[in-house]
Order: structure tokens, then sequence, then C-alpha cells
């Protein structure tokens, strides 16, 4: 198979997998929404991820994990769990707040600056790739463009109350504030 294709269905399957990010911004959010409190539809939002990744594993008889390996993991490789929680957490937070656009545009901008100084580091075990200029110029223009929607974007309405909200007399931003976010 020609290895412009492939590169091509891979950076698909990329743009599939960061047309879903927003998907899962939104409905996390809503599941904080409903749930009371952001870190119970995190919790939530992890518990349905295993419910979907057990059958896979199932269905294609995946071996079983190399645990005896764990001990010898540098301490970082955890980090990943805990940045999963933090993106979570975070995007039910802000959303709302933000709008999906801007949430993601500045979700970008961190992941493409990040990635550069992990790519010139070769941190993490990556491989080590020079920032040149394009890259550079590519990541700039992501910067400009995450300031150009988050300026001309216009301020959010305030969340619509529920029933309960208005009965009550307590917003959204009470209850937040309350439950310490």
């Amino acid at each position: 198979m020609n290895s412009s294709f492939i590169l091509v269905a891979l950076a698909a399957v990329a743009v599939i997998a960061g047309a879903l990010v927003p998907f899962q911004a939104g409905s996390n959010a809503e599941l904080g929404r409903v749930l009371g409190h952001p870190l119970w539809a995190t919790l939530v939002s992890l518990l349905v991820s295993m419910l979907v990744v057990i059958p896979i594993l199932l269905a294609i008889q995946a071996p079983l994990p190399a645990l005896g390996a764990i001990k010898n993991l540098p301490v970082w490789a955890w980090l990943g769990g805990v940045a999963g929680v933090i993106y979570i957490s975070s995007a039910l937070i802000l959303v709302p707040r933000f709008g999906a656009t801007s949430f993601i545009v500045c979700v970008i901008a961190g992941q493409l600056i990040t990635s550069l100084l992990l790519d010139y580091h070769g941190w993490l075990n990556l491989p080590v790739r020079e920032i040149s200029i394009g890259r550079m110029l590519g990541v700039i223009l992501v910067l400009v463009g995450m300031v150009m929607v988050q300026w001309f974007s216009p301020p959010l309405m305030p969340p619509q109350l529920s029933t309960t909200q208005v009965a009550t007399g307590i917003s959204g931003a009470a209850e937040l504030k309350e439950s310490g976010f």
C-alpha cells in the first residue's frame, strides 16, 4: 500500500478523533450539570470509557497486560490518567462558560505548544524532532487563531436555570461556588 495513502488515512483517523473531542466536552458538561458536581461527571465519564474498552479488549482477544512490568515504569508514565481527569473536569467546567469553540481552540493551542516541546526534547521517550520554521509558523497561526476566536466570541448568556434553581433561587454559579469550583 502507498505510504502517502497510509499517512492520509492515519491523518483522517486523527481528524475524526479530534472531531469527537467537542462532543466529549459538551456531553461531559451536561453530565456535570445534571449530576450536580464536575467530579461526579468526570468519574461517570471515565467509567463509561472503561465499559466501552472492556468489550473491545475481549472481542479482539487482547493478551493480558504485563502487570509485572508496572514496577519498572517511570513516574511520568502515570500522567496520562491524571491528564485525563484534568482535561475532562476542565472541559465540563469551562465549556458552559467559554463555549465549545473557545475552549477547544485553547486546548489545541496548549496541545501544540506542549507537543513542540515534547518533540524537541524527546521527553516521554518520544523521538526527537527539530522545531522547523514551518512547524513554528503553523503553531503561531493556531495561536493567532485562538486569539481571534476569543476576541470575536460574543459573551455567553448566563446558563439557563432549571425549575428547581428558579424555585430555590440557587444559580448554577452559586452551586459550583458552594461545591468548591
